[in-house]
């Protein structure tokens, strides 16, 4: 869950939340939809304008997970929550192929991060299809 001393900042206009900006000695931390600082100890505006300039459309890129078996998987963020972060399979977006869900914990852990491989293939050797 969200700890308490965590204030929203909602993108003006739609009202979106971009993140949140936390309290840290006598400055304030940034923090991103994905539970992760953004930025070190600053000042409320720098901490207000880091999260206007990240906003969220990154969320919408490829991410890649570690499986059991030591494969990456190749995933896509489909809802972020106070109290989780949720990631489908992604199969270059086909529509017919089987996708798994996997609930993380939120903050997200450090081993979803972005793709790192071509997007427009999918290798069998790097990547399980679950």
């Amino acid at each position: 869950m969200l700890p308490t001393d965590w204030t929203e900042h909602r993108r003006a206009g739609d009202r979106e939340l971009l993140g949140w900006v936390r309290p840290v000695g006598e400055g304030w931390v940034a923090v991103d939809r994905l539970g992760r600082d953004l930025t070190g100890v600053v000042d409320w505006m720098e901490a207000e304008e880091a999260l206007e300039a990240h906003g969220i459309a990154w969320l919408s890129g490829l991410w890649q997970l570690p499986a059991t078996d030591g494969s990456r998987l190749r995933v896509r963020v489909v809802e972020v929550r106070a109290d989780a972060v949720v990631v489908a399979t992604d199969d270059l977006g086909s529509v017919d192929a089987p996708q798994v869900r996997h609930v993380l914990p939120f903050p997200a852990p450090k081993d979803l991060v972005p793709f790192a491989g071509d997007a427009h293939t999918l290798d069998a050797g790097l990547f399980g299809r679950h």
